[in-house]
């Protein structure tokens, strides 16, 4: 009886993270578009018609309703889903890792973690769209690397400002020599998610970020999708580096320690 509690406990915490990134598919939406993130009914894009409760269960609408919006049948983008899906596990997951507190809730590092991931999804999605990176997310990052101070006090003061210029400095001055090899935006993220993380986490964050970036931009090139002057985002692979440094960073950088 104890296991079925338990599993119901957690398939309520997917559907409660779910529901909290399914609000950021709102603001990818949105944001871009110029609109309020807050105001207005949702809404189909394509017709315009105001989607009713039961369109709205994160997951299960998708499914229910085969990816196609319910009134002009067109189709729901279905990385509306995966979003909900990765919210959904990013709450298990920290929960997990961080533990929880009162009432089956995310602890208090838990909950700073899975605001992190979501802004992350949120910047690699709308940059991914449009190569635009919004300060406001910097500043939120910010405001969550004050809050980590007092949370992770493993990674200090000087650790988290080193942390801020150890990655970002080098690309602002690989910016100025050569015009477009990172964005304004790119290099701000890097500059906050350093004091949020720390210096070796965020060292982490960069190689897998450059990797991975480095190798969508070899295939793309071989397939010829991409002209050699041609740029692409790079925030999302950023991104992708960092919620991994977030999450294994400092064990990456004591394993690799070991062979030094």
């Amino acid at each position: 009886m104890l296991i079925v509690l338990e599993s119901i406990l957690w398939v309520i915490r997917f559907f409660f993270g779910a529901c909290i990134f399914s609000f950021l598919n709102v603001v990818i939406d949105r944001l871009p578009r110029g609109e309020s993130v807050v105001n207005g009914r949702s809404h189909c894009i394509n017709c315009g018609r105001v989607l009713h409760a039961w369109e709205l269960i994160p997951c299960v609408s998708y499914i229910f309703l085969h990816g196609r919006c319910a009134g002009c049948k067109s189709r729901i983008p279905g990385r509306d889903f995966f979003v909900e899906v990765i919210g959904g596990a990013a709450f298990i997951g920290c929960g997990i890792h961080y533990g929880c507190g009162s009432f089956g809730l995310l602890s208090m590092r838990g909950t700073v973690m899975l605001i992190y991931f979501g802004i992350l999804l949120v910047v690699a999605l709308i940059d991914w769209d449009t190569q635009i990176i919004y300060d406001r997310f910097h500043i939120f990052i910010l405001i969550l690397a004050i809050a980590n101070i007092w949370l992770v006090p493993e990674h200090g003061l000087i650790d988290r400002l080193i942390g801020a210029l150890i990655v970002s400095v080098p690309m602002l001055l690989l910016a100025l020599v050569i015009p477009g090899a990172f964005g304004g935006g790119d290099i701000k993220l890097m500059a906050v998610s350093g004091a949020f993380l720390g210096t070796g986490p965020v060292v982490c964050a960069m190689f897998f970020g450059l990797l991975t970036g480095g190798a969508y931009g070899a295939f793309m090139l071989k397939s010829k999708k991409l002209g050699k002057k041609d740029v692409f985002a790079f925030g999302p692979f950023l991104a992708f580096g960092l919620a991994l440094a977030a999450l294994y960073g400092d064990q990456i950088v004591t394993w690799y320690l070991h062979f030094l």
